[in-house]
C-alpha cells in the first residue's frame, strides 16, 4: 500500500476544496478559523486516499481515478462535517 504522488496531489485538493465547501455548508456561526477547517479537510482527504489504496479500489490509471477521488471526497465531507458541527455548537451562555 503505497502512497503515489498523484494521490497525494489529489488528496491535498480535494482537501482544500471540500474543507472551504464544509466551512460554507454548516450553518451557523463556526467557532473555527478557516485554516482549520482547510486542514481538516487535507488530512481526511489523505486518510481516504489511504482507505481506497487498503480496500484494493486505487489503481493505476493513465489519467484520473474517480473512485479514489470519490473516496477522498466522503471522508473528507464526512470529517468536516463532524468537526465543524462539534465545534460551531459549543457555546457558552450567560
Amino acid at each position: 500500500m503505497e502512497l503515489t504522488v498523484w494521490g497525494i496531489i489529489t488528496a491535498i485538493v480535494v482537501g482544500l476544496i471540500v474543507g472551504a465547501l464544509g466551512r460554507l455548508v454548516v450553518p451557523g456561526r463556526q467557532n473555527m478559523p478557516i485554516w482549520l477547517h482547510l486542514l481538516i479537510g487535507v488530512g481526511a482527504a489523505l486518510l481516504g486516499t489511504l482507505l481506497a489504496r487498503a480496500m484494493g479500489i486505487a489503481t493505476e490509471t493513465a489519467g484520473i481515478d474517480w473512485t479514489e477521488l470519490l473516496v477522498q471526497v466522503v471522508v473528507a465531507a464526512i470529517a468536516v462535517a463532524l468537526v465543524a458541527g462539534v465545534g460551531g455548537r459549543r457555546r457558552v451562555t450567560r
